[in-house]
């Protein structure tokens, strides 16, 4: 058989805190709360002034549309503190067409043409890891995908266009 040893005090209701904290925030459920309120305990003999009910709904939609603007300038915020690594993932498995640049002068060089094999991050910025041993920082790519290969189909679509061919004009 179990026995009962102690219960712990501070369960008990009467030990629980009696104050309540008031919040400073005032929402929107709150301000319609206290508009319900206001019109159902109005006297009828002297009803609310329809410019001053007017006001107050006005004020009420603009509390709403200034909530839903912080929401919204707070999902931005933490939509741009996604990590650059995360943010150029997609990119892994990419050919990628990059500036090079001269390491004394800092002058560009030309172009390199290599795949991505992983991203990471160095101090806020997001670097490339390429098939050919190079790191670069993302905004040195000038181009994503297969350079040779859009040239390629250009020129299929050259020779195969009816309009271009000799044969078919009158």
């Amino acid at each position: 058989m179990t026995t009962i040893t102690s219960i712990d005090s501070s369960l008990y209701l009467s030990n629980q805190p009696k104050e309540r904290a008031p919040s400073t925030e005032l929402g929107k459920d709150e301000f319609l709360k206290l508009l319900v309120a206001q019109m159902q305990n109005q006297n009828p003999m002297n009803t609310m002034d329809e410019s001053e009910f007017i006001a107050q709904m006005a004020s009420f939609s603009s509390l709403e549309q200034m909530m839903n603007m912080s929401k919204s300038m707070e999902l931005l915020v933490n939509n741009q503190l996604v990590s650059p690594a995360i943010q150029y993932s997609h990119m892994i498995g990419e050919t990628v067409s990059y500036r090079t640049f001269d390491d004394e002068t800092g002058r560009e060089t030309g172009t390199e043409t290599s795949k991505v094999v992983s991203v990471s991050q160095q101090e806020g910025w997001a670097v490339l890891h390429l098939e050919n041993g190079e790191k670069i920082y993302a905004d040195t790519v000038i181009e994503v995908g297969i350079k040779g290969e859009a040239a390629d189909n250009d020129s299929e679509n050259e020779a195969t266009d009816p309009s271009e061919n000799e044969e078919g004009e009158e």
